[in-house]
């Protein structure tokens, strides 16, 4: 029997932890949104991954899966206004904003989590703090 095989007594995978409910799941969700900016899928692996621990979580991470659900959607939003409005030209200066406006709110997001705080307004439309 290999090291990598795990019998009846075997202690659980740790390498898996990042997927259950809790801290570092928010904390990958916050990174995978960061990095959507230069890879779009992986926004939407951390919409679902915040949709699926949603409520399992408990204490303030869940202010955490509030805040990363509503970024997401008010994002897109956000970013299908600033396309539309591309044909104005006024669009690219928001899809700027609107980039900036996503990168702080997911820095904020991350120092709150780092401190082990709750998210003030999870249901902001601005920032949350």
């Amino acid at each position: 029997m290999s090291n990598t095989d795990q019998g009846p007594g075997s202690p659980p995978r740790q390498t898996d932890r990042w997927l259950e409910p809790g801290q570092t799941n928010a904390l990958v969700i916050y990174v995978l949104y960061l990095a959507s900016l230069v890879i779009g899928v992986t926004g939407i692996v951390g919409i679902v991954l915040a949709y699926i621990n949603r409520g399992k979580a408990g204490g303030f991470v869940e202010s955490h899966y509030t805040f990363l659900i509503r970024t997401f959607w008010i994002g897109l939003l956000y970013a299908l206004i600033s396309v539309v409005l591309m044909m104005l030209a006024i669009g690219f200066l928001l899809m700027f904003a609107v980039a900036v406006w996503f990168i702080a709110r997911c820095i904020l997001g991350l120092q709150t989590l780092q401190r082990g705080e709750p998210v003030r307004n999870p249901q902001s439309w601005f920032l949350g703090q």
